[in-house]
């Protein structure tokens, strides 16, 4: 049969920006890019493949085991030769409600894991995680995460130093690039200022503005240092100037410009008596009164990589005019993440800007699109979630913990917390084979509980680790509204293409699961989809205040969208308290930035002390681990799709060496090891293993390889590797950045790499696992 009807087209969103998608005969045909956004993101070309996929989910479906067994821990879930049961929505939604209620009654609600890392969808109201934490809200709460995996150790840290609002400030409001185009001198950036990741925000955004400020700065004069193992990690129109530093050693360069500041005296002693505490403690450690071990520019070129001299020069070039420091997370992304933060700060406020236009510090910049693109104070329209009334949590990345080791302690943050007992893990949204690190030791704690949940798309690797898989629609596949934090405009999501087989959006699941444990009236609030659009948005038009004429919901809907009032263009970090700090302090228990944290230090964590510190991180060339491992792997984030969302399409696929993901190596690197261009390889360590198509560049520091994030995790030939797409999460640790913070550790590892011989096992990551039956 072939397609004979019109092509139509629907404006939508996703967190890759605004685009149109083109539809014959309810099919995605194609998209195009949005004429109004200025930068659009090539990732769009991944939707065409990801909306028809294989992979799709069609129907409900239970694992054979857990339906013929019953719930309990099983060490072969997530094994490829699983199979499943395809059911009815009545019988697996009663099967499931009775699940819930056996659990909570049994072992209480502290028994139920709500997983829901989020990503799922762009829309306000289908917002995966909102509506799994607001349905479980009403049958008794749910153990909770905590933090993000982006940048959980700036989560963190940051309050202790600078102040809750500061530290939302540092994370969410940063200065324009229109900012630092008319005020910045020079911008040295840890971590780089990558572009594809400015393609991303969380809800999307109506035009990506972030590579056209760099650009525009960059023309009106600003200088830019990229302090980075790779040399992309800023864009060439930039002209930076590059310091292919070691991974790892960040806070090593940024002690060693704090001491030549002081050796050269170009410390700005004002402003540290005026605006900090802590001072003579960062000093004495910096000038090695405290260990012994001044932090030279020597002493960091032997970590580093980046000759003393470079260094030496770098700080008094900061010292001579308006500079920003910026940390981005991907630092912070390793052992020890708190201290580049914490440095970079230090630094900032020894050259004396924190608080004027285009100077101080940052940390974001080139991490995000929606960084430096405004702020939207008054808050964008959300689905309630209601109150938990558990009051259990964990640090997002400490999911494998927390199923390992039930009864175990913990520190986090000041407290002493133990991992409860979960028996349900129930996840829509997300894909923690994606995001979590040591995915062995995931799939051994994934056998763990009783059951586990699934909302999804398509047959993900969390999916085919699941005893209930309930298919959910895509964005194009229902109705909602979008936007991000400082976005232009409110915009309408309309139904591109009917639901694919019998899936149902989440609202729909959880109604049909609210009915039958009787909390139907307290979840849906007597409303369907359209009516809590119409409530959500009238709100929200309430809230923006009478002097704002804003159109009611049928205009709304009908033009397709609205320009978002209110929106605030911040020019600088800080300026309130810096012009006075009485009138203005911080919510530091001094109200000021803490160089020295009696807090921190009263913790008593050895691997987060009172003040900045290099603590040598254990995945770092020279350590005992290299002698082994003496390949630095940096895990970085994809440029062809979010995360790993849409994999399998066009742009994603585009990229693959031999349908794996590639990986990046110096020539010196591959030459030594009997590797060429486009040959399979192999990464390991004692972690797991994974399969790699190499690539060749000098633009990757000698000593490193980069391989990103999101490729599909697939464990289906464990004799050649524990992945054979190359998920670089099937070698990196599964350990929190400190006991502080708990943050996400999968930026940097230590690895080998030898060439693979002989003929590669094929890529399984997307074949369905096997469905039988079908229960009517």
């Amino acid at each position: 049969m072939t397609n004979t009807g019109p092509v139509e087209a629907y404006p939508t969103s996703a967190h890759w920006g605004t685009f149109e998608v083109l539809v014959r005969d309810g099919r995605v045909v194609g998209v195009r890019p949005d004429p109004a956004d200025p930068a659009p993101s090539p990732l769009i070309d991944n939707v065409p493949d990801a909306q028809h996929h294989p992979t799709r989910i069609d129907r409900p479906a239970v694992r054979r085991r857990w339906l013929e067994h019953g719930p309990g821990p099983d060490a072969q879930r997530g094994e490829r030769d699983d199979e499943y049961v395809a059911l009815d929505w009545d019988t697996a939604l009663d099967l499931l409600a009775a699940e819930l209620d056996r659990v909570r009654r049994t072992y209480g609600n502290e028994a139920i894991f709500g997983g829901s890392y989020g990503w799922a969808s762009a829309g306000r109201f289908h917002h995966a995680q909102s509506q799994l934490h607001r349905f479980l809200n009403t049958i008794g709460g749910y153990t909770r995460s905590v933090a993000t995996y982006s940048h959980g150790a700036a989560e963190v840290f940051l309050p202790h130093v600078v102040g809750a609002e500061g530290a939302h400030a540092l994370l969410y409001r940063a200065p324009t690039w229109e900012t630092i185009a008319e005020h910045t001198d020079l911008l040295v950036s840890f971590g780089g200022l990558r572009v594809s990741n400015t393609w991303v925000a969380s809800g999307g955004r109506a035009a990506h503005t972030a590579e056209g400020g760099m650009r525009e700065a960059a023309r009106r004069g600003t200088e830019f240092v990229s302090i980075s193992p790779l040399r992309d990690d800023a864009a060439a129109e930039l002209n930076a100037r590059w310091l292919p530093a070691v991974p790892g050693t960040d806070t090593a360069i940024l002690l060693s410009l704090i001491f030549t500041l002081i050796a050269e005296d170009r410390v700005d002693t004002a402003f540290l008596e005026r605006y900090t505490v802590g001072w003579p403690h960062l000093r004495d450690y910096v000038l090695g009164k405290r260990d012994g071990v001044a932090k030279t520019p020597e002493w960091a070129a032997a970590l580093s990589g980046i000759p003393a001299a470079e260094l030496r020069e770098l700080a008094l070039r900061m010292a001579q005019g308006r500079t920003l420091i910026n940390v981005g997370w991907s630092v912070q992304r390793a052992r020890y993440g708190e201290q580049p933060l914490w440095a970079g700060l230090a630094l900032a406020a020894c050259l004396g800007q924190i608080g004027l236009p285009g100077g101080g510090f940052a940390t974001g910049y080139g991490s995000m699109g929606s960084y430096g693109g405004g702020f939207t104070p008054r808050a964008l329209p959300r689905l309630p979630q209601g109150r938990n009334p558990v009051d259990t949590l964990i640090p997002v990345a400490r999911i494998a913990d927390m199923l390992l080791c039930p009864g175990e302690p913990f520190d986090f943050n000041g407290q002493r917390l133990r991992y409860p007992e979960i028996h349900l893990v129930y996840w829509a949204g997300g894909n923690p084979f994606h995001h979590h690190q040591d995915l062995a030791r995931l799939r051994r704690a994934f056998a763990r509980p009783d059951t586990v949940v699934v909302h999804e798309t398509h047959w993900t690797a969390t999916a085919r680790h699941a005893d209930v898989v309930l298919p959910v629609t895509t964005s194009l596949e229902r109705e909602d509204f979008a936007a991000s934090r400082g976005d232009l405009r409110l915009r309408v999501m309309r139904r591109a293409v009917p639901p694919h087989g019998a899936a149902r959006d989440e609202y729909a699941i959880f109604t049909g699961l609210a009915e039958r444990l009787g909390t139907v009236e307290e979840f849906t609030e007597g409303r369907d989809v359209r009516q809590w659009l119409r409530h959500l948005y009238e709100e929200w038009r309430e809230r923006q205040g009478p002097e704002v004429e804003l159109p009611d919901f049928d205009r709304f809907w009908a033009d397709g969208g609205v320009d978002i009032p209110h929106r605030v263009m911040d020019t600088t970090f800080f300026g309130a308290f810096r012009a006075d700090p009485q009138a203005h302090p911080l919510g530091t228990p001094s109200g000021r930035i803490e160089l020295y944290s009696e807090t921190i230090a009263g913790f008593g964590y050895p691997d987060c002390p009172g003040h900045p510190t290099w603590l040598d991180p254990p995945e770092r060339p020279g350590t005992p681990r290299a002698q082994q491992w003496p390949l630095v792997l940096v895990a970085n984030q994809p440029k062809d799709r979010l995360h790993s969302q849409q994999d399998m399409g066009a742009h994603s696929r585009a990229g693959k060496i031999a349908d794996r993901a590639p990986v990046r190596l110096h020539p010196d690197d591959a030459a030594a090891r009997g590797i060429t261009d486009g040959d399979v390889v192999r990464l390991f360590n004692d972690r797991g293993s994974c399969l790699a198509g190499a690539v060749l560049d000098d633009g990757v520091r000698p000593g490193v390889v980069q391989l990103s994030t999101g490729a599909w995790f697939d464990p289906s030939s464990p004799d050649t590797a524990t992945c054979v797409h190359g998920n670089p999460n099937a070698v990196t640790i599964d350990v929190g950045a400190s006991r502080l913070s708990q943050g996400c550790t999968g930026q940097v590892t230590l690895v080998e790499v030898e060439r693979f011989d002989g003929a590669p096992p094929p890529v399984r990551a997307f074949v369905p696992p096997r469905i039988v039956g079908h229960t009517h």
